[in-house]
């Protein structure tokens, strides 16, 4: 049986490996709005710009790269939710309910599969950030900031699944996912730190997963952030953990 789940478990994540093959427009799809934040931002605010909570020997191109990451994981995780309700449609979610696999194995298939897409993503956005000058403290770091990377996407590709598991209109999911991403995005101290928000906003961000993945990515990368890096990995794995777990409880109790 242990046999059969690995099985399951790969099969899903090769399947979305194929269909990353057969879509590449997926991946420039995903990129576009980071980079082009990058290009106007980074170079726009580039110089002697301080801002407050932010170190002055920081460039902001370097404050703003990992936030940016940050961004392509969160949007292509999300996204990656979508792909439960295409298989409600065209019936192969149907043909995986009856099959003899357990269905958390499915799950985690699809998890596993979505986390290295937006981690191949993210690892285009830090590529496309060095040769815009963006600088990392030491090389040995791109592994804590990878581990990071995989918690984010993990994270929020259960938080995906999740939705697309009770969510029927396939036309309702993008309203949704907006209505989390942009708000996650947006008060997660990507263009600027969290102690300069008002009260109100950095209350939000505190509860924001984001803030503390994005966080996290600054500390491995260049070094600053505003959180214990040990706070910030505490937090996305709890954060990892229970939405692995909402996706897996909420897919089994799926009908198709």
């Amino acid at each position: 049986m242990k046999s059969n789940n690995l099985q399951t478990i790969y099969v899903m994540w090769l399947r979305e490996m194929k269909r990353l093959l057969r879509a590449k427009s997926r991946i420039l799809s995903i990129l576009v709005m980071p980079f082009f934040f990058l290009v106007s931002m980074g170079f726009g605010f580039r110089g002697n710009i301080v801002l407050e909570g932010m170190p002055q020997e920081i460039d902001y191109i370097n404050f703003l790269a990992p936030g940016l990451i940050g961004m392509v994981l969160l949007f292509s995780s999300m996204s990656s939710g979508i792909s439960v309700l295409w298989d409600k449609e065209f019936g192969f979610l149907k043909e995986i309910m009856v099959a003899p696999v357990r269905r958390w194995a499915v799950i985690l298939g699809r998890i596993a599969g979505g986390a290295t897409i937006a981690l191949i993503q993210g690892i285009l956005i830090l590529i496309i950030s060095f040769l815009m000058g963006f600088k990392i403290i030491n090389m040995a770091s791109l592994f804590l900031t990878f581990l990071f990377m995989i918690l984010i996407s993990v994270g929020f590709l259960g938080l995906g699944v999740a939705i697309a598991s009770i969510v029927e209109d396939m036309h309702a999911f993008p309203l949704v996912m907006r209505f989390i991403t942009f708000p996650a995005f947006l008060f997660s101290g990507a263009f600027f730190p969290v102690a300069n928000f008002p009260k109100l906003l950095r209350f939000l961000s505190y509860i924001n997963p984001l803030t503390y993945g994005v966080d996290a990515l600054r500390g491995s990368l260049i070094g600053f952030s505003q959180f214990p890096l040990f706070l910030n990995l505490g937090n996305l794995l709890i954060f990892g953990l229970t939405m692995v777990a909402l996706s897996s409880y909420l897919f089994s109790r799926t009908e198709v």
